[in-house]
C-alpha cells in the first residue's frame, strides 16, 4: 500500500477522528499484525501535540488461549494495575484510537459461556470507569485490514490480493486517496449529515415505525427531549470528533422500554470473535421477549441477557441503501461498516448526548429521562431495500422518511 497514502489515513485518524490536542495522551489499540500503520498514527499523534502515546497491542489467537486456558475465576478478575490504568484514564482524559483488523470469526469454537460469564463480570467492574469519562474525551474507532479477515471478505483471492482489494474498499469508505484532502471532504461530509438530521429534528417525532418485506415490522418510542445526531461529536468543552471513521449514519437513543414488533436481521453480526447470522427479534413492552438465529443462537441468547438493559434498545439509526458503503456491494462482517451500509439498531447502553442539556445532568438523571443503561451496545443491521420508516408526531401525523431504502424527498 502506498506509504504516502497511508500516512494521509494516519494524519486523518488523528486530525478529524480524534483531534488529538496539544499536551493530551493518546491511547492507542492495535493488533499485533499492525505495528506499521499503529507506527504511523502515533507518528501523526506526537506531531498533533501528543504528551505521550500508550500503545496497547492485541492478539486474537492469544485471546483464544487465553479462553481456553484460563478460568472463569481468572478470566473474571480486573487486576490492581488494571484498575490503576483505567483510573489513569479518568485522571488524564486521553484521546483514544482503536484499529480494528481482527478475523470477524476469529474465535469461533470457543467455550461461549464462558466467555460470556467472564466478560459480564469485567465489565460490570470496568463500567464505573467508563461511564467517569464519557461525553469528557475523544475516541474512534477506524480499520485496516487483517489478512484473515480480507479472506473472509473476498474468500476467492489470494491472500496477498485480498488484502490489497480490503485496503482499496477502506479508504474509499474513509474518503482517502492519493490526490484529494481528506480531512476537507471529512469537514464537508459532517456537515451534509448535520444539513439532514435538522430537517429529522424539525419534526420533534414521538414515534418511528420500521416495516419491511422481509418481516420487520417494528414501533420503537421517541425521547421528547433527544435530538437525532450525526458524523462528528462534540464533547462538553467544546472539542470536536469523529467517533466513528467511516460514518454514514444520522442517529438517536429511543426511549427505554418503548418498543413493539418484529425486526429481521439482513446482514450478519460478528459479536465478540463469532458470527450470529438469519437472525430476528421480537420487543414486547421494550423489551426482547423472543430471538431466532440460523448461526449462533446460543450466543444471541446470551447477549440479550448480559445484565438488565441488554435486551432493550440503546440506537436507532438511519443509513439509506443508496450510500457510499452500500454502494461498494462488500459484506465486510465488521460492524464498523457494515452498520454503515444499512439502517440498524443497537441493543444496549444508549447515549447521553442525544438529550438536550445532557451537560447539566448526572448519568442516573440520564436514565431517568429514557436513555438505556447496559453493560453492551450492540448494533445490528436491518436494512435493505424495502425498508420503509415512518415517523409519528406526538399528534399522530404520519410522515415518510424512508421509502424503498431511501430517503423521502422531505430528507434530502
Amino acid at each position: 500500500m502506498n506509504k504516502t497514502v497511508l500516512r494521509k489515513y494516519a494524519k486523518l485518524v488523528v486530525k478529524m477522528g480524534v483531534n488529538v490536542k496539544k499536551g493530551q495522551g493518546v491511547i492507542l489499540v492495535a493488533e499485533t499484525d499492525q505495528a506499521e500503520f499503529a507506527l504511523l498514527v502515533a507518528d501523526e499523534a506526537y506531531k498533533a501535540g501528543a504528551k505521550w502515546v500508550d500503545m496497547q497491542w492485541s492478539n486474537q489467537e492469544m485471546r483464544k488461549l487465553q479462553l481456553r486456558k484460563e478460568s472463569v475465576k481468572t478470566l473474571s478478575t480486573v487486576l490492581d494495575w488494571e484498575k490503576a490504568r483505567l483510573q489513569h484514564m479518568v485522571d488524564e482524559l486521553p484521546a483514544r484510537i482503536y484499529i480494528a483488523s481482527s478475523d470477524p470469526d476469529g474465535l469461533k469454537g470457543v467455550n461461549v459461556e464462558k466467555m460470556q460469564k467472564s466478560g459480564m463480570a469485567r465489565a460490570k467492574i470496568v463500567k464505573p470507569y467508563r461511564d467517569a469519562i464519557d461525553n469528557k474525551h475523544q475516541w474512534t474507532i477506524v480499520a485496516v485490514p487483517g489478512a484473515k479477515w480480507a479472506k473472509k471478505v473476498f474468500p476467492g483471492e489470494r491472500t496477498s490480493v485480498a488484502v490489497k482489494k480490503l485496503w482499496d474498499a477502506i479508504l474509499e469508505a474513509v474518503r482517502v486517496t492519493k490526490d484529494n484532502d481528506p480531512i476537507e471532504a471529512w469537514q464537508q461530509h459532517n456537515a451534509d449529515l448535520k444539513s439532514r438530521y435538522e430537517k429529522l429534528n424539525a419534526f420533534h417525532f414521538a414515534k418511528m415505525h420500521y416495516y419491511s418485506e422481509n418481516g420487520t415490522d417494528f414501533t420503537a418510542g421517541l425521547i421528547p427531549t433527544a435530538n437525532w445526531m450525526g458524523g462528528g461529536d462534540t464533547l462538553i468543552d467544546g472539542t470536536f470528533f469523529n467517533p466513528n471513521m467511516p460514518t454514514e449514519e444520522i442517529f438517536v437513543s429511543p426511549m427505554k422500554g418503548e418498543a413493539e414488533g418484529t425486526v429481521v436481521s439482513t446482514m450478519p453480526l460478528s459479536y465478540q470473535g463469532n458470527l450470529i447470522e438469519n437472525f430476528s427479534l421480537t420487543f414486547e413492552g421494550g423489551r426482547v421477549v423472543s430471538c431466532k438465529a440460523e448461526k449462533g443462537q446460543e450466543l444471541l441468547e446470551r447477549m440479550i441477557t448480559m445484565d438488565e438493559g441488554a435486551a432493550m434498545l440503546g440506537e436507532l439509526a438511519l443509513i439509506p441503501h443508496d450510500s457510499p458503503i452500500s454502494n461498494q456491494g462488500i459484506l465486510y462482517y465488521n460492524t464498523l461498516f457494515d452498520e454503515n451500509a444499512s439502517c440498524h439498531l443497537a441493543l444496549g447502553a444508549g447515549f447521553p448526548n442525544t438529550l438536550e442539556g445532557y451537560e447539566n445532568m448526572t448519568m442516573a438523571e440520564t436514565h431517568e429521562a429514557g436513555i438505556n443503561d447496559s453493560i453492551i451496545h450492540v448494533d445490528f443491521m436491518i436494512g435493505d431495500e424495502t425498508l420503509n420508516i415512518d415517523g409519528i408526531t406526538a399528534d399522530g401525523e404520519v410522515v415518510p422518511v424512508f421509502r424503498n431504502g431511501n430517503w423521502t424527498e422531505k430528507f434530502c
